[in-house]
């Protein structure tokens, strides 16, 4: 279902996710000079994650994976994106309205894919998660399932829902 926002309010849905998209890759494209071919944002409770494929490879880049050192150019990107992350984290703030706790950037070459992921202070609405939590007596784990990841209820299982 892609929710709209509310006259003034939040974004949300699909028009959230679609917003966070744009907004990496505007960023990438104006710093970074160029931006990736496709983007796809998802989020899951508290955590979103931008998948980011076919940014192309400057002709530096290109230069240093033709010499054979592809690993330079991942530290170079991996560098790139340490230095742009409190623009990305400010960015992600202003349209989820939660506060970035960590932001974690991972680039690779072949396949040319790169993804930031961000977590924030508390669940977005409408983008659940299914947890596991402390062990039971006979070593299985619990598992709680609901829009919020607090702290578990106990050592039994809800079913899903809640309950």
């Amino acid at each position: 279902m892609d929710a709209k926002p509310l006259a003034g309010g939040p974004l949300a849905g699909g028009h959230l996710l679609s917003a966070i998209s744009t907004s990496i890759v505007g960023i990438l494209h104006e710093h970074y000079g160029r931006g990736p071919m496709r983007a796809k944002t998802y989020v899951l409770d508290d955590i979103i994650v931008v998948v980011m494929r076919g940014s192309g490879f400057t002709p530096l880049e290109q230069t240093i994976m033709d010499s054979g050192e592809p690993d330079r150019v991942i530290a170079m990107r991996e560098d790139f994106q340490r230095v742009m992350a409190h623009r990305y984290e400010q960015k992600i703030e202003e349209l989820t309205g939660r506060s970035v706790l960590a932001f974690l950037s991972q680039a690779h070459v072949e396949p040319d894919i790169t993804m930031e992921i961000f977590f924030v202070d508390g669940p977005l609405e409408g983008f659940g998660a299914f947890e596991i939590t402390e062990p039971e007596t006979d070593g299985s784990l619990a598992a709680t399932s609901g829009e919020s990841l607090g702290p578990p209820r106990g050592g039994g299982s809800r079913p899903p829902g809640g309950g």
